[in-house]
């Protein structure tokens, strides 16, 4: 009996293996250009912030060989990271991919920091998602090269043949034929995938176009939500634009009120009265893009806007919209050299707030500081001398945190420093926007309020005998270069 009941547990186990099986997906091939350096595949966790993560990685074998395996549940664009250049391609659930990794872009130019290369498929079915695409990307780019230039000349001509190409791709693409793909999820991914190709050509503005209700009735408005599908995503990201300055007045003011009360509750009502918003799945999605746009536009509350982001993050009506609120959030908080530097408040003694914009006008050079470790008083000196240097073309500032039963030399070292000081505790969001690991630390913003340098150079030799002092003498020229030229 017990034999039986054995062979029974691994006949009903035979298709769950199957099932786990058939979403496997290899990846595998040739890059000689590549030897000892990693493979590395990522997928696209959302397409309005384009944040990366590994799903998977090996090595170039000497033979110039490569070879991985990992599992997905559905259709979607990755991309394959080949030292420090990329490629993409798109992977279905048990597909296998024979590639060829080139050394760079031969239309390109070579660029040390990392080129965009193509790949080329080596024996890909005539049933795989690329083949599909690339297939149909051809006659759509045949489309627009030869008839592109009518649309403002001949809007109506240019128009019927927009249709006519419609109607050929609608016979072409009969999903009730055996095109290999239709039943599958590879299949639901190409039809959205083509619809929506059609559909930023249908966007295109032309006397002749279609007014924007009546898009958003033929191609959104029962159309699921294909978060992964990059055309989709594509015609949604550009349909639903700038959408804030396209609202009503009432609709605006009702927006920004429920900003002021960072309640999501308050502005998806607003949303609500804009037609082409009627989907609540699209209208949360919306108010993500609308709020991050709004970001460094200086009109809404930074503080504000990342508040909603963060309640959409870990309390969205839609699971997959709270993946997009988080990553809004680290993408424009993130500290990357020449962009926007985080908003932070600080509070003086006083308690009086201090945000980036009261230090803008002037280069600006942060101090992270731990007035109770030696290592961080030790610097004080050599940073007092670059102060008295080049105060008159850079601001500086002190930020350090209170700590409890905080040394009776504490005071003392922060009473060396005569620039603006900030208790702060760790609970302020400028330790993890500045990304502050180590202290001391160092960050230097441009008068236009942009990241020069993070971490930036401190007083002290680093391991290349290079200080901050290089830098400020530059500054300091320019500086001076551009009062003498004004006066």
């Amino acid at each position: 009996m017990l034999r039986y009941f054995a062979l029974f547990l691994v006949l009903l186990s035979f298709p769950l293996i199957w099932a786990q099986s058939s979403n496997a997906v290899t990846i595998k091939g040739y890059a000689p250009s590549y030897i000892g350096e990693a493979i590395q595949v990522m997928q696209i966790e959302d397409y309005f912030s384009k944040k990366e993560s590994k799903i998977a990685t090996t090595t170039v074998e000497n033979d110039s060989t490569f070879n991985v395996s990992f599992s997905i549940e559905e259709t979607q664009k990755i991309v394959i990271y080949a030292g420090k250049n990329n490629s993409h391609i798109y992977i279905q659930p048990g597909g296998i991919y024979n590639l060829y990794l080139p050394k760079e872009d031969k239309y390109g130019l070579p660029n040390p920091n990392g080129s965009s290369i193509e790949a080329t498929f080596l024996d890909l079915d005539t049933s795989d998602i690329n083949f599909k695409i690339l297939q149909f990307e051809r006659w759509n780019d045949e489309f627009i090269s030869n008839y592109y230039h009518l649309r403002k000349k001949y809007p109506a001509d240019f128009a019927k043949r927009l249709d006519q190409f419609k109607t050929n791709v609608e016979k072409y693409y009969n999903w009730q034929d055996s095109s290999g793909i239709a039943v599958s999820n590879a299949g639901t991914y190409f039809q959205t995938y083509v619809r929506f190709s059609i559909a930023t050509l249908d966007n295109i503005q032309f006397a002749a176009s279609r007014n924007r209700n009546e898009k958003h009735d033929f191609y959104i408005k029962y159309a699921p939500v294909a978060y992964k599908n990059d055309a989709y995503m594509h015609y949604i990201s550009t349909f639903y634009e700038k959408m804030i300055p396209r609202l009503s007045m009432e609709t605006g003011n009702r927006v920004y009120l429920g900003l002021l009360k960072s309640s999501p509750t308050l502005i998806m009502r607003a949303l609500g009265g804009e037609y082409t918003l009627i989907n609540m799945r699209i209208r949360e999605l919306v108010m993500v893009k609308a709020l991050s746009e709004q970001y460094f536009e200086n009109q809404f509350p930074q503080t504000n806007i990342l508040a909603v982001l963060d309640s959409v993050a870990q309390h969205s009506l839609f699971a997959a919209n709270g993946i997009f609120a988080k990553n809004m959030i680290d993408r424009l908080t993130e500290l990357v050299t020449g962009g926007q530097a985080p908003n932070f408040v600080l509070f003086t003694d006083k308690k009086l707030p201090k945000t980036l914009e009261n230090f803008k006008n002037k280069y600006l050079y942060i101090h992270f500081y731990d007035p109770t470790n030696a290592r961080n008083v030790l610097e004080i000196d050599p940073l007092l001398k670059i102060y008295e240097t080049y105060k008159h073309e850079i601001e500086f500032i002190t930020v350090y945190e209170g700590k409890k039963g905080e040394i009776a030399t504490t005071d003392e070292n922060l009473n060396r420093i005569p620039w603006q000081k900030f208790k702060e505790e760790k609970s302020n969001p400028i330790w993890k926007n500045y990304k502050v690991v180590n202290l001391p630390s160092y960050v230097l913003i441009d008068r236009f309020g942009y990241v020069v340098s993070a971490p930036a150079l401190g007083p002290m030799p680093d391991s290349n005998y290079k200080t901050i002092d290089e830098t400020f003498f530059h500054i300091q020229k320019a500086v001076k270069e551009q009062k003498r030229i004004r006066n």
